[in-house]
């Protein structure tokens, strides 16, 4: 209700998707169930209705969390500064945030910025998120900004977040136990 109800997105315990499942399987099996008599048969049909409703909520839910998601990627984005704050967000939604960021700053550098400048932009550069060679890392300590090797900024980020680099970086980051890849 509170995110419903609420501007800015909601923190939520990080077992959240964990601890979904968790419930629906237990509907799942109650609702699979065989009924034995008419009290376990309204029993079922009442687990099948409540599997029903949570799948409608959940989808609401998820897609209003995208929609402040994707706002919250659009601002950061369109300002370039971190006064955003990703407290909120879920290891799963992080990774959604940063991946959109990427793609948001490539193509306002490659149609914007080149517009803006008079320079002729081309369809056949790939966005940098289309690469193959990336991995994902969590971080073990607070890491500041930092510049990539294209001068594409990167952070600054926070123990525990997640973030899909180039593989250069993240075994940088590696290699000096500030990040651990996740597999």
């Amino acid at each position: 209700m509170r995110e419903k109800s609420r501007e800015e997105l909601q923190k939520l315990n990080s077992n959240f998707f964990t601890d979904l499942l968790n419930y629906i399987s237990e509907k799942r099996k109650a609702a699979d169930t065989p009924a034995k008599d008419t009290f376990s048969l309204e029993e079922k049909e009442r687990s099948s209705k409540q599997i029903q409703n949570i799948k409608r909520m959940l989808t609401e839910f998820y897609e209003r969390r995208e929609k402040k998601i994707l706002n919250m990627s659009l601002i950061r984005s369109r300002t370039g500064a971190d006064i955003i704050d990703t407290s909120a967000l879920l290891a799963e939604e992080k990774m959604l945030f940063d991946a959109m960021v990427a793609q948001l700053d490539y193509y306002r550098n490659s149609i914007l910025f080149k517009l803006l400048n008079v320079e002729p932009t081309t369809a056949e550069e790939k966005p940098p998120e289309t690469q193959k060679d990336t991995k994902l890392v969590r971080f073990l300590h607070d890491v500041p900004k930092f510049v990539g090797k294209e001068l594409e900024i990167y952070g600054p980020f926070v123990e525990e977040d997640m973030a899909n680099l180039p593989s250069e970086l993240a075994d940088v980051l590696i290699e000096k136990k500030r990040a651990e890849e996740v597999t």
